[in-house]
């Protein structure tokens, strides 16, 4: 062997082992024995300095040969454009006087390095021009910029290249141009370019499970995946990352497993990240420890990507004490953003905010999607203002927000109730230009129905006519039944299921809650059914707790107590306290009584058990027992909620509690109140006296009615807002009957609408009137009468009025035998609740059972069933 060939050999040997001193020593040598004139052997010396980190050395042989070929210039070009350093690659390159295809393609090569993909498109078409030839190393790294931009045109022109050189049976151009159309979305050509690869290896087999995995067909991935007679680290990695990211995650484990058993190979931290993620989805804590310990004795990083997957999986697993810890050890700026996200919702899980806040402003690169996670946690966690002021740091920092952030923006402003605050969000969406999203959408739907504006979240739905999806009509309809529009709702859940999208269980709490609402007993129960056999929906607490409340409040407590007593769930503590609201409107003491000790049985500090059952002996004159609970109430410590209501002046929020004497315009307010008070009653307000469930004098009870705390923020609105505008009002409790009813005549005389939200409703209150028609108030039957002419007289009375409703028959049914049903549709100032109440009682008048009938026309109630439909009424007190 030749002392050139001897250098040359050991000069190889210096690059596999990556030996540089050895590079200079062979150098030296060289330079003794004369050789370094030798073009060859000394672009071997600067091809060795360069790949041994040596650049400069490299740089310093290529200025010291004294007559270089095109090889030295590739030698040195080729070295700079794997670093990344395309200036001074690109300087090498014009001195060249013919560059050939490998001099293109190291610029090509240095510019992907650089993630100048656009350039690299460039310098491939200038390449083309020059009429270089391109080689299989050129395409497979041109593909590759193709791949990363998605350029899916140009990579088909590529394609065309590759076919026209005779080059698609070169596994590696043919493996590139599968990539490229799996990576620009055209899995149909990639499955078509992986069918018609001859002599497939392992980078083809692995670039197909890939592939399959990416379009969801985990079953056609497994299959190549079982194929192959050889395989990879990737080809394993392949299917676990698959298996987790497509949610099959006790598969990825197993996957794992079979790994492990083939020896061969060993988990690198991209097998050991997917695995940690599966532990974090399926909550195997267990599992994770053991992945944690593996990462210990294998002595990997965990500084980076795999530190994160810890962090996710403890945060997942419930231990977020250790990803602290974790954290802490590592450094927190290497926590990427979905690492913290966990992280975050760990913390949140736990209702402990204030860590995942520290841990966020250790974040030393904040995107948006870290400003939406801590936005979000705030938002869940009941803290609204603190939501509020980090999204204006958002802005102040120059991050700009994206859908998610401003549907979470919106959903503090429902918090909220605050029409102003969501208004501005609305705004900045508009500005921003993501009005089309549907999130977006969404979230204005909801903000706007919370905060007592149900036109604007009719125009919100109306603005994604074309892009509703289920919870865009989930939140319209249940926004239209809580503003009392239930006739609308259920037209709209109709239009719903015409367009055949498939409703959820919150749907049907909308759609159930727009017929309590209304008193539509039937249709409740219909829909009901509907729900369970139409579309598989088992019942939850919520849509039982409407039935019964719909039942209830139609005075049918027989059916209520029925229902609740054979329930599929077990009765939660709002079943039985929708059941023992309904026992006070009725004063049924032996129902509520009953209703009452359940839900003591399940939550003993419950005060709202106490305070009903109180106010039903009451409000049967039973003071005695009502005191008794009273003290039984005081002796065990249970505190009674107080009833606010509350208003937002100029971005302020004013609170009032009953007979509030610590606002700075308290005597003011006082002054205005005792003005309006005396005025409604000249207009035939009568104070509901009854709604005062204490034992004293009638005076003293209208005294503590007048102070109620909706009637002082209502004033203190009046007083403080421009006239004619609307008034928005917010209570925590349900508004009493006499405040409903001088809500009403407050609307006529000051000539504003007065919107109301208590704690299960929305009421609008317009001239005099209220959007709920008083569904909820309760209605006696005295006496019915029949006319002549079909028509039927009814004699009720209402709280402490009475009136008469005469209706007009317009259908007739045969029935032989007592009807178990009578439809009177009667509607009129008392509403379709009122009216289902009325029914039930003339069903027990006409089959025979408590109450007076005079039967004028004997025909008409031979026939025991009837019909009429909207009736000439008159009402009288």
């Amino acid at each position: 062997m030749s002392n050139r060939e001897k250098y040359t050999s050991i000069l190889q040997t210096s690059i596999q082992t990556r030996c540089p001193s050895a590079v200079r020593l062979v150098h030296a040598g060289i330079i003794k024995s004369g050789l370094n004139f030798g073009v060859i052997l000394m672009n071997h010396v600067m091809n060795a300095y360069a790949k041994t980190g040596l650049l400069f050395e490299a740089r310093k042989v290529f200025d010291e040969i004294p007559v270089k070929n095109v090889s030295t210039h590739n030698t040195l070009l080729s070295a700079y454009a794997k670093q990344g350093r395309t200036r001074q690659a690109l300087e090498i390159f014009d001195e060249l006087p013919q560059p050939d295809s490998v001099s293109w393609t190291a610029l090509i090569v240095g510019y992907n390095q650089k993630g100048r993909f656009g350039a690299a498109l460039a310098m491939f078409m200038e390449m083309i021009k020059r009429g270089a030839l391109p080689t299989e190393y050129t395409f497979t790294n041109i593909l590759a910029s193709c791949a990363v931009v998605e350029a899916l045109d140009v990579g088909r022109k590529l394609h065309s290249f590759v076919v026209k050189l005779g080059l698609f049976r070169a596994v590696s151009v043919a493996n590139s141009l599968l990539n490229m159309y799996a990576k620009s979305g055209d899995a149909a050509t990639a499955v078509a370019v992986f069918e018609r690869i001859e002599l497939r290896n392992v980078s083809s087999w692995n670039a197909a499970i890939t592939l399959y995995m990416q379009r969801g067909q985990v079953e056609e991935a497994l299959a190549q995946f079982e194929q192959m007679e050889e395989r990879d680290a990737i080809s394993w990695n392949s299917m676990i990352a698959g298996y987790n990211q497509r949610g099959f995650d006790a598969k990825a484990l197993g996957m794992f497993r079979g790994m492990l058993n083939e020896s061969r190979f060993k988990p690198d931290k991209y097998t050991l990240a997917s695995v940690l993620s599966a532990c974090g989805n399926l909550k195997v804590l267990a599992c994770g420890k053991q992945i944690h310990a593996c990462i210990i004795r294998a002595e990997f990083d965990t500084s980076g990507p795999l530190g994160n997957a810890l962090v996710c999986m403890y945060s997942k697993c419930g231990g977020v004490g250790i990803a602290r810890k974790m954290l802490e050890a590592c450094g927190m700026c290497t926590l990427n953003v979905i690492a913290f996200t966990a992280l975050l919702d760990g913390y949140i899980k736990a209702g402990d905010v204030h860590p995942a806040r520290e841990v966020f402003d250790s974040l030393q690169e904040r995107d948006v999607v870290a400003w939406t996670a801590m936005i979000v946690g705030y938002a869940q966690n009941g803290h609204n203002n603190e939501a509020t002021k980090l999204f204006k740091s958002m802005f102040e920092e120059g991050s700009v927000p994206n859908s998610y952030t401003l549907a979470a923006m919106l959903s503090v402003s429902s918090n909220l109730a605050s029409l102003n605050h969501g208004g501005q969000i609305h705004a900045v969406a508009k500005k921003l230009g993501e009005m089309s999203s549907i999130s977006v959408g969404n979230a204005l739907i909801s903000t706007y129905a919370r905060a007592g504006n149900i036109t604007s979240a009719r125009k919100a739905f109306g603005l994604i006519q074309q892009r509703r999806d289920p919870v865009s009509w989930t939140s319209m309809i249940t926004g239209l039944a809580q503003h009392g529009h239930g006739e609308e709702a259920l037209e709209l859940f109709e239009d719903m299921l015409l367009l055949e999208i498939k409703p959820d269980h919150i749907t049907y709490v909308g759609v159930l809650s727009a017929c309590t609402h209304m008193g539509l007993v039937e249709k409740g129960r219909s829909y009901f059914t509907k729900m369970i056999d139409i579309h598989g929906i088992m019942p939850t607490s919520s849509h039982c707790a409407c039935m019964i409340d719909l039942y209830g409040r139609a005075g049918l407590l027989n059916e209520a107590q029925d229902f609740i007593l054979n329930m599929t769930i077990e009765p939660d503590i709002i079943a039985w306290g929708s059941l023992l609201a309904s026992c006070k409107a009725h004063k049924n003491l032996e129902v509520a009584a009953m209703a009452a000790e359940k839900m003591i049985s399940i939550d003993p500090d419950n005060s709202g058990a106490y305070s009903a059952l109180a106010n039903v002996y009451s409000a049967c004159g039973k003071w005695e027992e009502a005191a008794i609970i009273r003290k039984s109430m005081k002796d065990r410590k249970v505190k009674k909620e107080q009833g606010i209501s509350w208003l937002q002046i100029k971005g302020e929020v004013h609170i009032f509690g009953a007979d509030d004497a610590l606002h700075p315009q308290r005597d003011a307010i006082d002054l205005r109140l005792t003005k309006i008070w005396e005025e409604i009653k000249k207009m035939g307000f009568v104070p509901d006296t009854d709604s005062v469930l204490h034992d004293l004098d009638e005076e003293l009870k209208e005294q503590l009615l007048k102070h109620h705390s909706e009637k002082l923020a209502i004033v203190f609105g009046v007083m403080n807002t421009p006239e004619k505008s609307t008034l928005t009002i917010m209570k925590n409790l349900r508004v009493c009957n006499d405040c409903h009813s001088a809500i009403k005549y407050i609307s006529k005389l000051v000539g504003r609408e007065i919107v109301v939200r208590d704690a299960t409703r929305f009421h609008h209150f317009r001239n005099g009137a209220c959007s709920c028609r008083d569904y909820w108030q309760h209605v006696r039957l005295n006496s019915a009468r029949a006319l002549q002419c079909h028509t039927v007289e009814l004699n009720f009375s209402k709280n402490k009025g009475e009136g008469k409703w005469t209706t007009k028959l317009i259908d007739f049914v045969d029935s032989p035998t007592p009807p178990d049903r009578l439809d009177v549709s009667i509607e009129g100032i008392y509403g379709p609740a009122s009216t289902d109440f009325l029914r039930h009682e003339l069903l027990v008048m006409v089959s025979g059972g408590s109450g007076v009938m005079q039967v004028n026309d004997q025909r008409c109630w031979e026939q025991k069933l009837f019909y009429s439909r909207n009736i000439d009424y008159c009402y009288q007190l």
